[in-house]
């Protein structure tokens, strides 16, 4: 029998074993197709709006109704955690070619990769954000290569610190609904420009501690009664800070409830500017992308947070609209797609250039992606028990577990050992109850290939370009 810790009851594997002779081994990690897919053409590069929310699951629809456009339906976060995925976002990398692994130390991203760059210094767009930039960016610092800017740090629902092209006071708005009139503004102050523009739009919403708009503190919610994951008792075959776990059917109530709420004034936000844009006959000509940074657990396993390798913390939701590209309301599109495929489909609607090193793909062009890789790394406490790294595919996920932790948040050259192993057919399983292999046997491990996988998926950590 083998245990999920290990292999054929020997020593922990080493994940530095795997690096050297599996080169060629890194399928999890490539893009299929690139070819382009059927699109009109626009009468000229259109105008950009990418609007994050933080920490919003699936299951929140609800909340957001004005929000239209294609669905993509299997979207991920590849590192469910706000500093590496907005990093991630804004370069089409993973965290470990970016380098911002954990909610701080913005400064190791390497700017002249990120999309305010390269669409202002080699598309000439106008751009602007306003919102939450990066997780640990001081505020006094302006936001590179953004013409405009109204930055808040610490993020807050009230009485946040801003910094607004410069000027730095506090304000005591709901600033979900300062973000609205920023953004409103700054459309209206843009209309028929001679240059394009890209806008990100960063709420707070429906971040913990999920403080909605007082407008919305009493909103009535439908009911929910959990899921598979959430009445989960026998955890056996999770590492043990889940099997540690134990948020409540209520907890996951309560958490719902209340980013419910908050969302609603992110509806209002969506709202507002798409009516600007109609008014502005701009609709068909705007690309907007509405995407989370990360999900967000309701009790699933017993975990009321995020940074775990399971579903509700990885995936994502993900609606793009524009027409003059083909994504029209009520398309569904079901391909393996994540975060890091935001700057590739931004750069190729604009027609720039991506930068070299990208890890994503546009998602207006044909072709699907066997797997992707999903990583976080522990630094501190307060969040998953261990540094994990996993293989996504449309059947399947297999997870290691490791015994490491950042070093001044950097990966130790050590790599660390695999503590323990995850398996789950998400066809049969996909609310990963059942790992399959705990306590498996030798024939079990071989079927699954996970001596492979595991090879695998430690290339695709080195390389996974």
């Amino acid at each position: 029998m083998i245990d999920a810790n290990g292999g054929s009851g020997g020593p922990l594997l080493n994940r530095r074993r795997f690096l050297a002779g599996t080169a060629g081994l890194a399928a999890v990690a490539g893009v299929c197709g690139g070819t382009p897919r059927p699109v009109a053409a626009s009468r000229r590069r259109p105008n950009i709006l990418l609007i994050v929310t933080d920490d919003q699951p699936l299951g929140t629809e609800w909340a957001t109704p004005s929000i239209r456009g294609a669905t993509f339906t299997r979207a991920y976060a590849t590192t469910p955690l706000c500093g590496p995925s907005r990093a991630s976002i804004l370069t089409g990398r993973y965290a470990h070619h970016h380098g911002v692994l954990q909610n701080a130390r913005p400064q190791r991203l390497d700017q002249r990769t990120t999309l305010p760059y390269l669409l202002r210094d080699q598309g000439g767009y106008r751009t602007a954000i306003f919102g939450k930039y990066l997780n640990g960016w001081r505020v006094r610092h302006a936001p590179p290569h953004f013409d405009e800017y109204a930055i808040m740090h610490p993020p807050l629902y009230e009485n946040a610190r801003w910094n607004v092209n410069g000027t730095i006071a506090t304000h005591p708005a709901y600033t979900t609904s300062l973000i609205r009139q920023q953004a409103v503004d700054f459309l209206r102050r843009h209309r028929g420009g001679s240059h394009p523009w890209f806008l990100y739009v960063a709420p707070y919403a429906p971040h913990e501690p999920f403080l909605p708009e007082a407008a919305y503190a009493d909103l009535e919610v439908p009911p929910w009664n959990g899921n598979p994951a959430v009445e989960e008792t026998g955890k056996a075959s999770k590492p043990a800070y889940i099997r540690d776990a134990d948020g409540t059917l209520e907890d996951g109530r309560y958490i719902r409830a209340a980013q419910l709420r908050s969302l609603r004034s992110v509806d209002d936000l969506f709202r507002a500017l798409w009516n600007e844009l109609a008014a502005q006959n701009a609709l068909d000509d705007t690309l907007i992308i509405v995407v989370s940074d990360n999900g967000y657990c309701w009790a699933d396993h017993g975990w009321t947070s995020k940074s775990v390798p399971y579903a509700p913390s990885t995936r994502i939701p993900l609606t793009i609209h524009w027409p003059a590209g083909g994504l029209r309301p009520g398309h569904r599109d079901d391909r393996l797609v994540a975060n890091i495929d935001i700057a590739p489909t931004v750069l190729d609607a604009a027609g720039v250039a991506p930068a070299a090193g990208m890890d994503g793909r546009s998602l207006l062009r044909s072709g699907d992606r066997d797997g992707l890789l999903l990583e976080w790394w522990k630094e501190g406490g307060g969040q998953a028990g261990h540094s994990w790294a996993a293989t996504v595919t449309r059947h399947f996920q297999y997870t290691e577990h490791y015994d490491l932790e950042l070093d001044d948040g950097r990966i130790p050259e050590d790599g660390g050992e695999i503590v323990h192993r995850e398996y789950y057919d998400l066809r049969t399983d996909p609310h990963q109850l059942t790992n399959l292999l705990h306590k498996a046997t030798p024939e079990t491990w071989r079927r699954l290939g996970i001596d492979r996988l595991s090879a695998q998926l430690a290339t695709a950590r080195a390389t996974s370009a």
